[in-house]
């Protein structure tokens, strides 16, 4: 059995969950710092499991800089 896939929105979702305004997440993606969006007509949502391993990735890093 395969996981589900959950789609979020960016707003308010993905803003909420990443703490990021929507300019600084279109910046990150511009970059390919930050998962792809999937779009949905004139909308666009994340893969949610994405989104968490973007910000569980972001706090590994933050503990090596920590631990340096």
């Amino acid at each position: 059995m395969q996981p589900q896939a959950r789609l979020i929105p960016l707003r308010p979702d993905t803003l909420q969950r990443t703490c990021l305004g929507k300019t600084r997440i279109y910046e990150l993606i511009a970059a390919g710092e930050f998962p792809q969006p999937v779009r949905l007509g004139r909308r666009i949502a994340f893969v949610e499991q994405e989104i968490d391993m973007w910000i569980l990735q972001r706090m590994a890093e933050r503990t090596k800089l920590v631990a340096a």
